[in-house]
């Protein structure tokens, strides 16, 4: 079975290298030439774990194939995923569309037979429909299917999600579109993985309510953190007993300050914004918006109070910057809120990040980047940690408190505990959990 996979992003690459795990043949394409001979010589443009030997494994194999020639790619495939960004719009918060209607052009105007294809990127209510309706004006001729097939990705464990996924969602309203993606995801039957057959809508919907679900949970826990704090309870064991409800679950229910990256925070707005234009408002989903945003201003508030209420000439060392561990994406990170602001108030900014410093070094040329935690560290008056990579757990902190200024932690994501680190001789702060502890 030959498929096509149009954009080479995060979700196209690393559907397209798993879907060459299933036995498929492969065309990943981009109109990005450096991108494309990147990935001929097996070099990746994004961190994703495992990505690198999947990707080796099956372009050494003639399963999986990088190019710019769409045309190429599209002949006599029996699939093409559309897997082209879908950003919110400047200006009004909608998804910006323009560059899944600008592929389908393509393809269309490519196509040699009867095909059928499937929006892998994210796309609001209705995109199916103007799908067919281009495809039926640019091709008469052919019989073209359009099918809704959207992704669960986890960034970090990406790979493992979509090859022993939840669910598979397809919105597919022929049979013959039906029977095309099953047989993608034949493999799977094994593990007997549910498979859901809906209608476009349907589909569509499913990844926002998903998604924007999910974001309530993160919002919900942290503002649960903020009355924790008040009132003296541990956040962390109010989510535990919560999530062992098997109605809730323990997934997303970690306080932190608050979430970002290339899914949550646009396809909450994507989704207030059909919404509206339907008639029928999302008041959950908007305050989820809109605490999350205010999330990350308090974070800042958080650390100038933990530093006595002035950070004027303080060195700060960030302990990671992306907006989650085992990523590089920097894409609505909180660090992009709060790494600003500590440097408009006076603050010397070091930051260290496993994986996302090439990308935030573009994004905020006035912090200093150092080459590992400890260099961060150096003559900082406090340790912020702001993304909770395994390594920062593992922190030797004798050596940290011997190179710190001042040893103060103010963790954002919870990752000590509380009684060790006082222990340890430094003053913690941290999230939803019993008053500040000073040792300072």
């Amino acid at each position: 079975m030959k498929i096509a996979m149009i954009g080479t992003g995060y979700v196209g690459l690393v559907s397209g290298a798993c879907f060459a795990e299933f036995g498929l043949d492969v065309t990943c394409v981009d109109k990005d030439h450096g991108k494309i001979e990147m990935l001929r010589e097996g070099r990746i443009p994004i961190y994703e774990p495992g990505l690198d030997a999947l990707v080796a494994r099956h372009a050494g194999a003639g399963r999986l194939h990088f190019t710019t020639d769409l045309k190429a790619a599209v002949a006599g495939a029996d699939a093409i995923f559309i897997a082209v960004g879908t950003p919110s719009r400047r200006g009004d918060g909608h998804a910006d569309l323009s560059y899944v209607f600008a592929a389908a052009e393509e393809i269309a105007d490519a196509l040699t037979g009867p095909t059928v294809v499937v929006t892998k990127s994210t796309v609001p209510v209705g995109t199916g429909r103007k799908l067919q309706r281009i495809f039926a004006a640019r091709r008469p001729d052919l019989a073209v299917d359009v099918a809704s097939n959207p992704e669960f990705l986890r960034e970090g464990s990406a790979i493992e999600d979509f090859l022993r996924p939840d669910r598979v969602v397809c919105g597919a309203e022929s049979e013959h579109a039906r029977d095309v993606l099953a047989r993608c995801y034949r493999p799977l039957n094994l593990i007997e993985t549910p498979i859901m057959f809906t209608d476009l809508e349907t589909a569509e919907l499913i990844k926002y309510a998903t998604n924007s679900f999910l974001a309530t949970k993160i919002t919900f826990i942290n503002e649960m953190a903020d009355l924790c704090e008040r009132v003296g309870a541990d956040v962390n064991q109010v989510a535990k007993g919560m999530g062992l409800d098997g109605r809730i679950g323990r997934k997303f229910l970690h306080a932190g300050p608050g979430y970002g990256g290339s899914c949550f925070p646009k396809d909450t707005l994507a989704l207030l914004r059909t919404g509206e234009m339907y008639g029928a408002p999302l008041r959950i989903v908007e305050t989820v918006v809109s605490v999350n945003e205010g999330r990350k201003r308090r974070m800042i508030r958080k650390i100038v109070d933990a530093m006595g209420g002035r950070i004027e000439g303080a060195t700060i060392a960030v302990l990671g910057v992306t907006f989650k561990p085992n990523t590089d994406d920097m894409r609505e990170s909180p660090s992009l809120v709060i790494l600003p602001a500590l440097r408009a108030e006076g603050a010397v900014v070091r930051a260290y990040d496993p994986e996302g410093m090439t990308e935030a070094a573009k994004l905020m040329p006035e912090v200093t980047w150092c080459e590992d935690a400890y260099s961060a560290l150096e003559g900082a008056s406090a340790m912020v940690i702001l993304t909770e990579w395994n390594q920062f757990r593992g922190l030797d902190l004798e050596r940290a408190k011997q190179v710190m200024r001042e040893p103060r932690i103010i963790d954002l994501r919870n990752i000590y505990d509380p009684a060790q680190v006082m222990r340890a001789g430094f003053s913690y702060t941290c999230i939803g959990r019993p008053a500040t502890t000073s040792a300072l």
